[in-house]
């Protein structure tokens, strides 16, 4: 089998195009709560906890010198980004746990008995002839 025709049924196979798709929206979804986090969520908490932008927190390892950018170590970005994922995690784990539970009740629901063999069918009448004709 030629390498092209083993990627292209590797590529169409229905597990990887749901992977694309679930990537896509991850990431789009990865957007949206960042957006929500920085301008939703952090502007309280920065006020509960002084007036405080958790962005601009940074601890000076060497001043700026001449044109020399400083050396910094930004760990107010480190905090929202904990924050972000920590958000992110939340959401999937309710989407997960909602569809678990969906999957139960499809499980705990009572199923149909299943239809009779043919051979259960023909036992059923026999047995049904013999009972008319004994009577």
């Amino acid at each position: 089998m030629s390498m092209m025709k083993e990627f292209k049924e590797f590529a169409v196979k229905g597990n990887v195009v749901d992977m694309a798709v679930g990537i896509i929206i991850g990431a789009a979804f990865g957007k949206i709560i960042t957006a929500l986090v920085s301008g939703v969520i952090m502007p309280p908490i920065g006020v509960l906890v002084g007036g405080v932008d958790f962005s601009d927190l940074a601890f000076t390892i060497k001043e700026a010198v001449g044109e020399a950018p400083p050396v910094v170590i930004s760990y107010g970005s480190f905090i929202q980004t904990v924050i972000d994922f920590t958000i992110i995690a939340f959401a999937i784990f309710m989407v997960i746990k909602g569809i678990n539970s969906l999957k139960r009740k499809e499980e705990e629901a009572p199923k149909a008995p299943p239809a009779p063999s043919v051979e259960e069918t023909l036992l059923t009448e026999i047995r049904d002839l013999l009972k008319s004709q004994s009577k």
